[in-house]
Formats: C-alpha cells, structure tokens, sequence
C-alpha cells in the first residue's frame, strides 16, 4: 500500500500547493490561545469559558468598529437605527458598534460627471457611462432630421442629506433628466444649429434646465457644467452633411476676406479723402491770402502813385529790374553811339566765359 500522504517527502508537485499555516501565524494563535487560557479562570466549565471568550472577541470586534476615517474630499453621512443622525466632517470619528451607527461616505468634493454617447476607459461610477449608448444620442431636431449627439454633465453633490434620502438613486435619475433636458433643447433648433453655431446656446440652456430640475427634485446636486463632445449625423447622410459644412466654412472664408479687404482699402480711401480735403482748404486758404495781400499792395501803391506819379513810376521800373535782371545769363550794355557789338561778341567766346 502506498504510504500514508501527511510526510512532505510523498507528496507530488501539484498535491504539495494545497493551502498551509505558515509557522509565525501558527505561533501567533498558540500565543493568543494561551493568552485567552490565562485570564480565564481554570476552574470555570467549558461551556462558560467559551462565552466568556466569545464575549472578549465580541467587545474586541466592537472595539476594532467603532472608529472609522473620513477622507478630506468626502463627508460621512451618519444613520442611528436607520434614521439620519448627523453629518460628520473629514478625519477619525467614532460610532456605535454592531451596525447601531451606519456611515456613508459621501464625496462632496469631487467633480463627478455623467457621459453619454461614449464611455471612458476605467470608468469606477457605473453611472458614469451610458447603458445604451446609440439610443440616447439618437435625436430629432427642430426641422425634423436627425442627429447624434454626445455630451458630458459634470456635477457635484452639495447637499448630502438630500443626494442620500430624497431621490431614490439620484444618480441615475440625473442621466435621465439628462437626457429629457438635452433632447428638448436640441428640438427647438435646426440641425444646422446643432452642428455648427448653436453649440454653445444649447450648451448654457441645457445648464440652467437641469439645474433648475435637480433643485426642483432636491437631488442635492448641483451641475457645474454641460459640454457638447461630437455632434454627427446619421450615418447614411453624413458624407453629405460634411460637403454641406465644407461649403459653409468656405463660404465663412471668403466673407471673412471680402471684410478683411473691406477694411483695408476703405479706411485707406477715407484717409486719402480726408488728405484731399485738407489740401484743397489750405489751398483755398493760401490763395485767398494770396489776393487779399495783393489787393492790399495795390492799394497802397495806387495811394503812393497818385501822391507822386513819376517817382511811383521809377521805383516799379526799378523793382521791376532787379526781379528780372537777376535772372538773365548774359548781359549787353549797347550805347548808342556803339556802331556794332561783334567784336565784343567775338571776344566773349575766345575768352570762353559764360555769357
């Protein structure tokens, strides 16, 4: 007969893994145990020893209960006999044992969101994502198409007493107010609306519509914000709703250059304009000066003349001279008793002075 299996030495490779009592824990309980047997009087029977012993294990386990530990982000929710008893803040606190004191921490300070239409990866809040992700994308319009749409909610608790006992599952109940909100807001519009310009009207009226459900509901919620991810429309249409959009930004690009260039040449003109008018009143300015000071000359000269004619006479003849003789090249003097000026003529151009 084979040997019998309690050695180490018969045991096989795969038999050898099964589950043993390392040395120390087994050292621990030995201690524990004699510990136990040495503040239990020996002369008790078993029966009593026992429920002693389950009484110091049963104070113990109440001990190790009565104490628990906040995080700085959340606040713990305290129910005495299942009724709300008081709202704890962050850090070590203690309560009754043996379920008398039920906890519940609740983060407050912690911005949770909803997303819908999509899923991020490692998501922990089974909230968090959508069940049925086509369906609440699925939308109808004002002019009656289609769209899909994806958003994302994101959301605090700010009332705890109220997130834990007014609503039943206040979580879920947000993702279908949620949804309520954004397909009433998405059907007052055009699809065109909802695909290009409108996003961030819808974005700031979906906000206001369920936080005013949310108070109305006393979820104790309050929603910090409603962003609009992908907008797309259905499949079977979209290659034409992209050409539709394509023409649309190019229509937006050439409206934008024809205002950029509007606004490049026409302040331009204007200053040039501006010039024009400028130096055409200083012209008319400088001439009607101009005439006004003429007029007044000949005024004072007519007196003068009138006064003396032949020396007014000789002094213009004179005036008269030295504007012009200054700027003639040459200059003759004839006398008239002079027969002929060639010679002079002559010796002006062996001499090669300028005339």
């Amino acid at each position: 007969m084979p040997s019998d299996d309690n050695g180490p030495e018969d045991r096989g490779p795969w038999i050898n893994k099964q589950t043993r009592i390392p040395p120390e824990v087994d050292a621990i309980l030995r201690r524990g145990r004699d510990r136990l047997h040495g503040i239990l009087p020996d002369g008790l029977p078993p029966v009593k020893r026992l429920a002693i012993g389950a009484a110091i294990a049963l104070a113990a386990f109440g001990a190790w209960s009565s104490y628990y530990t906040v995080p700085s982000d959340s606040v713990a929710i305290v129910q005495r006999f299942g009724k709300y008893s008081a709202e704890v803040p962050p850090g070590l606190h203690f309560r009754l044992p043996f379920g008398i004191d039920v906890t519940t921490l609740v983060p407050v300070k912690r911005q949770l969101k909803q997303e819908f239409g999509f899923t991020t990866p490692g998501a922990s809040d089974p909230y968090q994502s959508p069940t049925d992700g086509r369906r609440e994308t699925e939308m109808v319009t004002g002019d009656l198409n289609a769209a899909l749409v994806e958003w994302v909610v994101q959301y605090r608790i700010s009332e705890p007493r109220k997130f834990l006992f007014e609503v039943r599952e206040p979580s879920a109940t947000l993702r279908y107010v949620s949804e309520s909100v954004m397909r009433e807001v998405v059907g007052d519009r055009t699809v065109d609306e909802v695909i290009t310009v409108g996003r961030q009207e819808i974005e700031s009226e979906a906000l206001l519509k369920m936080q005013a459900l949310a108070t109305k509901y006393a979820m104790g919620i309050s929603i910090d914000q409603v962003q609009l991810k992908n907008i797309n429309p259905p499949q079977p249409v979209q290659a034409s709703f992209n050409e539709v959009n394509q023409a649309q930004q190019e229509k937006e690009r050439i409206i934008n250059d024809a205002r950029r260039e509007y606004n490049r040449v026409i302040p331009l003109a204007e200053g040039e304009k501006d010039q024009r008018i400028r130096e055409a009143d200083g012209y008319r300015l400088r001439r009607i000066n101009e005439a006004e000071g003429d007029a007044a000359r000949f005024t004072a000269l007519l007196t003068e003349y009138r006064q003396a004619p032949e020396v007014t006479r000789r002094r213009i003849y004179i005036e008269t001279l030295q504007d012009v003789l200054p700027g003639v090249g040459s200059k003759i003097i004839v006398d008239g008793s002079t027969a002929s000026i060639l010679p002079l003529l002559n010796l002006d151009r062996q001499t090669g002075e300028p005339r």
